[in-house]
């Protein structure tokens, strides 16, 4: 039961956050965008370190205001800041998660991982940094799906945070960069394009990049090729 407590709290918390976040979106960014950007002036430090806590807590609890949450971190921090607070806050909050999943269901895991075959087992365990860095640079794939998949299949934490720090430091860059220019667009009452990150000029480097990044694992998996 102790190791469900830490499951059963972050469930409490995503239910409140939903029930009371219902408002949240780009109509009320736009309303309080210069009392917002006038406290972060204020409050360089207070407010950044209040932005990662707010981007770890989102990415803990799986919460579907990430989008929001890192273009509102370009618009008030800068492209650079923004950006390093979001990478920096999904992958604390995703580890945190990770390890909640494995606690609370530990036994569980250890019941079914002889139904995963030993052959798939052993290339994740040689190839997981591979493989999860190509599912998080492409931004096709939910971030919560990948979260689960990792805890499942058995992804050292050691190979899940730079993981995942490296594939989402792209696609949170463009939607940082986006944020620090749409403060026009919100005042106008328009709400930002977000299709901009599944445009061929975006998605088709990361595909790219993802390809490359499975390099390794292909090559590891030729006839002959070494471990």
């Amino acid at each position: 039961m102790r190791r469900l407590l830490p499951l059963l709290l972050l469930a409490v918390l995503a239910v409140a956050a939903i029930a009371g976040g219902r408002g949240i979106g780009w109509d009320s960014l736009a309303r309080h965008q210069d009392m917002l950007t006038g406290w972060v002036a204020a409050h360089p430090a207070g407010s950044a370190a209040l932005f990662l806590v707010a981007y770890i807590l989102t990415a803990a609890l799986s919460l579907p205001h990430a989008a929001l949450l890192t273009v509102a971190g370009g618009l008030l921090f800068g492209t650079v800041l923004g950006w390093a607070l979001t990478v920096t806050g999904a992958t604390l909050g995703a580890s945190i998660l990770l390890l909640i999943i494995r606690s609370a269901f530990a036994e569980t895991m250890r019941r079914y991982r002889h139904r995963i075959p030993e052959q798939v087992q052993s290339r994740l365990a040689r190839d997981g940094f591979s493989y999860l860095l190509a599912l998080r640079l492409v931004p096709l794939f939910p971030f919560w799906v990948v979260n689960l998949a990792a805890a499942v299949t058995g992804i050292r934490l050691a190979v899940f945070v730079p993981a995942t720090l490296l594939g989402i430091a792209p696609a949170s860059f463009v939607l940082s960069s986006i944020g620090a220019g749409v403060g026009t667009i919100l005042a106008e009452g328009r709400t930002p394009d977000l299709s901009v990150l599944f445009s061929p000029r975006i998605l088709l480097p990361l595909l790219g990049l993802a390809v490359l990044s499975l390099l390794p694992a292909l090559v590891r998996r030729r006839p002959g090729a070494h471990a």
